[in-house]
């Protein structure tokens, strides 16, 4: 466990980061591209570097929070000789194949790269509850694990694969981004009612937490191939999802989202599986028909 850390990047997470740090104890050492952004930070202690290559020579152990991969390359540019011997902990978002160029860029000049996937707003970090996904080299990840488990109490090691956190990140953005997506739509068609966002909170919520047991229902049917059509069917699914479509419209509330969704189910009955389970259409996802 290391008492000192370089945090690059203060946007909101990047910043709730460093003051995690600051609350452990930790000496702390920043560096962002609007200096303005450390202010707070500073005032309680931390470091501001005056570049990069500073930033990265203060400590072994550097936290990344960048929009993506590609601002890493533009922050360093100039710094690279800096990267040898330090181990960089990149929380930015991207793409897996991304998070594997950049170990091996990394790891060529010298350096250790973690890729890690955090899964908790900006409010949640320094939680023991929340979670972060990591992957790379398991040496790197249980000589700082101590130190991670400030940034989130829980972290989800995958293995030595530098895009599997940046893959099982984006698995749960599959979910997160359209399911709060639908709510929105909730909300704006109920806005057109006269019914506010408060009202229908708690329905929503009562609606999220009870997917969980559709999906502990689904998922070994899924992965045992079996789309009977005994609990529900596509062909239900496009009953359902018309009215939904036509309420939005009638409302006069956009309805791209909705349709969206209905053409996944009608995609799913042209192709002869209307008597199917709608998980049918995990099989046409796949195939990417």
């Amino acid at each position: 466990m290391s008492q000192s850390v370089t945090v690059i990047g203060l946007g909101p997470m990047g910043q709730a980061m460093a003051a995690a740090y600051l609350d452990r104890g930790y000496e702390v050492t920043l560096w962002n591209r609007t200096p303005s952004r450390a202010d707070a930070l500073v005032a309680r202690g931390a470091k501001l570097a005056e570049t990069p290559a500073q930033a990265l020579a203060a400590n072994e152990l550097v936290i990344l929070s960048l929009i993506d991969y590609d601002a890493m390359y533009t922050a360093f540019a100039g710094a690279e000789h800096a990267l040898a011997g330090r181990v960089l902990v990149n929380l930015s978002s991207d793409v897996p194949e991304k998070a594997r160029a950049a170990a091996r860029w990394v790891e060529g000049l010298g350096g250790t790269h973690l890729t890690g996937g955090v899964l908790s707003p900006p409010p949640g970090i320094g939680s023991p509850d929340m979670s972060t996904f990591y992957s790379g080299p398991r040496e790197a990840y249980e000589k700082y694990r101590a130190d991670l488990e400030v940034i989130t109490g829980q972290t989800d090691y995958r293995g030595e694969d530098q895009g599997r956190a940046a893959l099982m990140y984006q698995l749960n953005m599959v979910i997160f981004w359209p399911a709060m997506l639908a709510y929105w739509q909730a909300v704006a068609l109920a806005d057109a009612h006269g019914i506010s966002a408060s009202e229908i909170a708690p329905y929503a919520s009562g609606n999220y937490a009870g997917m969980g047991q559709f999906i502990d229902f689904y998922a070994p049917r899924i992965d045992a191939g079996n789309h009977a059509g005994d609990v529900d069917r596509i062909s239900m699914g496009v009953a359902s999802m018309e009215h939904v479509v036509h309420t939005n419209a009638d409302a006069g509330v956009d309805t791209a989202f909705p349709q969206a969704v209905l053409d996944a189910f009608r995609k799913g009955a042209e192709a002869g599986h209307g008597a199917d389970s709608f998980s049918r259409l995990v099989e046409l996802i796949r195939k990417g028909a």
